[in-house]
């Protein structure tokens, strides 16, 4: 098969739409209690750990369950895989909505919940390899990501609103998590109906369609030097991102609890724009590295803003170049790793490059609890002076397919 004589299919909008659908409600469903702490600890007659404790879940078994997910995507299929996926989120999501007055149903919901999400989330470059050609690939990564923060998004901004409080103080947290569960039903139901595994020919040339095995590729994608590099760049990157995301309110300790709100939502925000502009402009570009050197270059001052600002306006400006840069990378870094390790399949990759990031967000986080915030943001500033230079030393990935 020549390039000349390539088909693609309108229907890839269709499965790139239910991935974005069912990736939004596994976020929603994570961070469901995030911005209700207090509510859910009154709701559940429990302490504040025990409530973060079932966000806190998604992370470990994310450790534990992301190179599984990837072999079940890559052995039996994007379909199977992420209808398992799907499966256990609209299962799980009901008997969180059924359970919702009994806190130990909803802990053994968010376990099952945790279960379905690196099924779904480490699918999303095979979804570009399955369904889209090269050039737009970078860009179904970025939408992809951008499912991730709009769902992160509607859990801290939405779910207050979806608790209507009653005459005696109390808020229907139950009927809040009714809502997710229908929707998460919902959205399982459209994934099992609906998604396909492939094209009827395709999106590439003939000569990029071969895969090793998972196990082989994750033997090819740690001897790949530039791979070494790439999850060297996640396990500072994305480390970095979680630590800050989940430290937000002791990096903003001289804001209020509103402010403190407003600039995390300003760096999400600035992610969602930059997982809209950066990725396109690669596929345009038909460059992958230049990307990745520009984003770890203008993150530096976005996270010097956050560590030396107190006000809250200038921070809110860090915050927001921070989330821009920081969070568009991951979507380009996804699809390099995937255009690099080739032919190890997709899921393989991004299911490493994840688990280097959560290995690594774990232990950014305990290490900014131990230090002190200001010492921690200091080291985190020095670690992506390092990553500007580990950038510079990766090779192109896409011209192999051009």
């Amino acid at each position: 098969m020549t390039k000349t004589n390539i088909k693609v299919y309108p229907y890839r909008w269709v499965v790139l739409s239910l991935y974005v659908i069912i990736t939004i409600i596994i976020e929603i469903q994570w961070l469901t209690f995030a911005s209700i702490s207090e509510v859910a600890q009154d709701f559940y007659q429990t302490t504040a750990l025990r409530i973060d404790f079932l966000s806190m879940i998604y992370m470990l078994i994310f450790i534990v369950m992301s190179i599984p997910a990837s072999y079940v995507i890559d052995t039996w299929g994007l379909k199977k895989g992420l209808m398992i996926g799907a499966t256990l989120t609209g299962v799980f999501g009901a008997l969180k909505a059924w359970g919702a007055e009994s806190l130990l149903l909803v802990t053994i919901a968010q376990i099952g919940l945790a279960m379905a999400q690196p099924f779904i989330l480490n699918a999303v470059t095979k979804v570009g390899a399955k369904w889209f050609p090269v050039q737009e690939r970078a860009t179904v990564a970025g939408l992809g990501s951008l499912a991730q923060y709009l769902g992160i998004i509607v859990a801290l901004a939405v779910t207050p609103l979806l608790m209507p409080q009653l005459d005696n103080g109390t808020y229907e947290l139950a009927k809040m998590l009714q809502i997710y569960g229908i929707i998460s039903v919902a959205g399982a139901m459209l994934v099992l109906l609906f998604m396909r595994e492939q094209p009827p020919t395709p999106p590439t040339s003939e000569e990029f369609t071969l895969r090793t095995s998972p196990i082989a590729g994750i033997k090819d994608i740690f001897r790949n030097k530039d791979m070494q590099l790439l999850l060297l760049l996640f396990f500072i990157g994305l480390g970095i991102f979680n630590a800050v995301s989940t430290c937000i309110d002791q990096i903003c300790q001289n804001l209020t609890m509103d402010e403190t709100g407003i600039v995390g939502g300003v760096m999400l925000a600035g992610g969602v724009l930059g997982a809209l502009i950066l990725p396109t402009l690669s596929d345009k570009m038909k460059k992958r590295k230049p990307f990745l050197v520009v984003c770890m270059i203008f993150m530096l001052p976005g996270l010097i803003g956050l560590t030396i600002f107190k006000d809250f306006v200038p921070m809110m400006i860090s915050a927001f170049i921070f989330g821009f840069f920081i969070m568009s990378a991951g979507p380009i870094g996804f699809q390099y790793g995937a255009e690099k390790s080739y032919p190890a399949p997709e899921s393989t990759s991004q299911g490493i490059i994840l688990l280097v990031g959560q290995i690594s967000g774990i232990i950014f986080v305990l290490g900014l609890n131990k230090v002190g915030v200001f010492i921690a943001m200091l080291s985190f500033i020095i670690l992506t002076v390092f990553n500007v230079f580990v950038s510079t030393r990766l090779k192109e990935s896409i011209n192999r397919f051009l």
